[in-house]
């Protein structure tokens, strides 16, 4: 079931991408881009691709999640923002933070998967 959901979330990532909203990323809109992490993930198409997918992600895993499970979800998403702001306009480090939140995001889906049945 695992390989399934990537599945769908990877469809979903490319169904994002083929809409090509201009001056948007995922989690907010460029135009109103304010702080230094904000502005780099606006201006780098590889950040933006990474943004799109954790938002997907975690749109996509919230739901199915339990309410104690959503609430922990939630605050480890507030958690990994303030980190990505740490960044600043470091594309490395921006691109760190979001490798790591993917992998948690998608580790959340894996444990879905084996709690079953589907």
């Amino acid at each position: 079931m695992t390989r399934n959901a990537l599945a769908l979330a990877a469809l979903s990532i490319l169904v994002l991408a083929a809409a090509g909203q201009p001056g948007w990323a995922a989690s907010f809109d460029c135009a109103k881009a304010e702080t230094a992490d904000e502005k780099a993930i606006c201006a780098d198409r590889q950040l933006n691709d990474e943004d799109v997918e954790m938002s997907v992600l975690y749109t996509q895993l919230k739901p199915l999640l339990g309410m104690g499970a959503r609430g922990d979800m939630e605050d480890e998403q507030v958690t990994w923002l303030k980190r990505r702001a740490t960044c600043g306009d470091d594309r490395t480090c921006l691109s760190k933070a979001y490798q790591d939140r993917l992998g948690q995001l998608r580790s959340g889906f894996e444990a879905l998967a084996k709690k079953g049945p589907f």
